[in-house]
């Protein structure tokens, strides 16, 4: 074989390889307790416990959603499963939300909550005393349709493609909810969580971790 044809035969394999590599990072798993990206089998995996309603949580997507995607889930090395903790009733609306529709799409909608924190924040924080009402009396699948409304969910939500019926039909869904709260309680009780962002690896809360900074410094070691 010519060196010329050797050479050819080697680009070609390593296109192949390429080409059959897993794509970790959109390999979706729907858990017991919120949703994982990556490989079901990596040896480091790593829960992120959120609370939509936390500007530190929206700080960390911002700094190091992407990164994680890049830097540890696509290698195969870790898997990241997000799982709430609800702080309040527009907590649990947006809680509710990300979960709307097929497992491959909580990712993004995560993503899209908090990297628009700042704007649906400013609108809560300027609701009126009617539309708090609102948010706390009546029906509970009527709350959280009224806290859709004021803050501009339902314009989000069709951004991803969600009609309105899409996502009334998710925001009536008291299973879901419940399952969303009881989860959020368990996370207290079994990990200790007592803020957010939070992190555990393989089952145990890294005590004092909260940063980008942080979590780099603990996870990094372990993929050596």
């Amino acid at each position: 074989m010519s060196r010329l044809i050797r050479a050819v035969a080697l680009a070609f394999a390593a296109v192949l390889a390429v080409a059959a590599a897993p794509n970790w990072s959109a390999t979706y798993v729907e858990t017991d307790g919120g949703h994982a990206i990556g490989n079901p089998q990596a040896q480091t995996k790593l829960i992120e416990f959120v609370s939509y309603t936390c500007p530190h949580c929206a700080h960390f997507e911002e700094e190091a959603g992407g990164a994680i995607k890049l830097a540890w889930v696509q290698s195969g090395k870790v898997s990241v499963e997000v799982r709430h903790i609800i702080r309040d009733p527009i907590d649990l609306t947006v809680a509710m939300l990300t979960n709307c529709g097929a497992k491959n799409k909580f990712f993004p909608n995560h993503t899209m909550f908090l990297l628009s924190q700042d704007e649906w924040i400013a609108r809560a924080q300027a609701a009126t005393a009617a539309q708090k009402q609102r948010w706390s009396s009546g029906p509970l699948a009527g709350r959280w349709r009224a806290i859709a409304s004021d803050l501009g969910f339902y314009d989000k939500m069709a951004t991803r493609g969600y009609s309105r019926i899409d996502v009334d039909r998710c925001l009536a869904d008291d299973a879901v909810a419940r399952r969303i709260v009881d989860t959020s309680e368990a996370n207290g009780t079994t990990y200790g969580v007592t803020g957010t962002p939070s992190f555990a690896v393989n089952g145990k809360l890294l005590d004092g971790v909260h940063t980008w900074d942080a979590l780099q410094s603990a996870v990094n070691p372990r993929l050596q």
